[in-house]
């Protein structure tokens, strides 16, 4: 697709569309977009077809379109799957105090404001499921959650349920190197030795736990009494819950690495900072990364050395590779920037997409339901003006299971894309003050 064409022919007619809230109890088919469908090869001319909130079918424009099918003209527009981000705060959450370093019973479900700004300005930048997470201010700061980005009035109404039956609605989050360091209670874990010793233990808590749960074989007088931090974990070791863990150094990244081969539990890297100087060994582990991108450098120390590179090195070493935004460190309406600067730093243009899509959803075990355009799936999709790595291209609409959530020609709804920070009702985010 000639994208700067597009660009131009929008820009002489003024385009302007219009796609209603449409329940559809009827197949509602979209015609003429440049479908990205991140399954297959891109579709010129393409049609999307939903209906009931779920993808019906993707095709090309000699797709069968029915006489009274209701039609929506998107020509010259380009439509990708909803975003995945894997790492954010927003909704305003929190996490475990400074009471200990170890809080894996602390849910940060229990702390989102459903009706939060920030999630409006996540539709504004495409998102249409994110990893929320406490902060990574302890050792282990909590349990995140899954969430589709529905209007909602609640936060269960947002839920992306993992394991219904056992209440388990995300991850849990781990974090090493300089942030939990000095957090906690006496006695700080204060050095790396001694984080890592301090997660070793409770693991082997966990297992002992464990192992008294499986003796007991149902018998309820021989069960142990019940203890939530141990609940958690024990998810985690069974592998119904996956660990995301904070860490930045080359020496963090495999230590983080060390303890989910000890313990045997899933993980997903998060930031890595230096991941070009260890990207065969993350390879070598079978473990996935999400990593950052920055247009300003600094912060802190053990991120002096980040490099935009990241993702390309791990693309070449054969790593499940994606990005995420941490909101606010990279702001939610500018996802798309970070597949972007990937690209710049010889990234793929086939991965990068990958990278804010497919490969997040599979990171979250949610790759069932979304991630990419495919007969089946949800209809979580966005309409972009133009190529996704453009500078000029704008999220347009934001549509999740068939519903639009948000429409740039909305005045209220552009707000969110174009207005400051003062649009969020000065809303303060917890994990700032632990130091993310």
């Amino acid at each position: 697709m000639n994208i700067s064409k597009t660009i131009l022919f929008g820009a002489l007619i003024g385009v302007l569309y219009s796609t209603p809230n449409i329940a559809q109890t009827n197949a509602v088919y979209f015609t003429g977009a440049h479908i990205i469908p991140i399954s297959g090869e891109p579709i010129e001319n393409g049609v999307l077809v939903i209906r009931d909130g779920i993808i019906q079918d993707v095709g090309d424009h000699r797709f069968r379109i029915p006489s009274d099918a209701e039609v929506v003209d998107v020509s010259g527009k380009v439509i990708m799957p909803g975003l995945v981000d894997t790492h954010s705060h927003i909704g305003g959450g929190d996490g475990g105090d400074r009471s200990s370093s170890l809080h894996p019973d602390v849910r940060i479900m229990d702390a989102i404001d459903p009706r939060s700004d920030t999630f409006k300005k996540a539709l504004a930048g495409g998102i249409t499921a994110a990893n929320v997470m406490p902060g990574s201010g302890h050792l282990m700061s909590g349990q995140t959650v899954y969430l589709k980005l529905r209007k909602a009035n609640t936060i269960e109404d947002m839920l992306l349920i993992i394991d219904e039956e056992n209440n388990i609605y995300g991850g849990l989050k781990m974090a090493n190197g300089t942030n939990p360091i000095g957090n906690g209670a006496s006695p700080r874990p204060g050095t790396r030795a001694k984080s890592a010793a301090m997660v070793r233990e409770l693991f082997i808590k966990a297992q002992n736990y464990q192992q008294k749960i499986k003796e007991a074989n149902g018998d309820e007088s021989k069960m142990p009494p019940r203890d939530l931090q141990m609940e958690t974990l024990v998810e985690v070791l069974e592998g119904k819950r996956t660990v995301h863990n904070h860490t930045h150094r080359h020496d963090d990244i495999l230590t983080a690495i060390r303890l989910s081969k000890e313990f045997g539990y899933k993980l997903v890297l998060q930031h890595v900072s230096e991941a070009y100087k260890v990207a065969d060994e993350i390879a070598e582990a079978g473990v996935p990364a999400s990593v950052i991108t920055l247009d300003s450098f600094g912060g802190k120390l053990e991120a002096k050395d980040f490099s935009n590179v990241n993702a390309a090195a791990l693309e070449e070493a054969g790593v499940l590779v994606g990005f995420h935004t941490d909101d606010y460190i990279t702001d939610s309406r500018l996802f798309l920037r970070s597949a972007a600067m990937g690209v710049r730093e010889g990234m793929s243009r086939e991965k990068a997409l990958e990278a804010v899509t497919i490969a997040n959803a599979i990171m979250m075990d949610i790759d069932d339901r979304v991630g990419s355009l495919e007969k089946g799936k949800d209809a979580d999709f966005i309409i972009l003006s133009g190529d996704p790595f453009s500078v000029y291209t704008m999220v347009e609409q934001t549509w999740i299971e068939g519903q639009k959530v948000w429409d740039r020609q909305n005045p209220e709804d552009r707000e969110y894309a174009t207005g400051g920070y003062e649009i969020f009702r000065g809303e303060v985010h917890n994990h700032h003050i632990e130091g993310e």
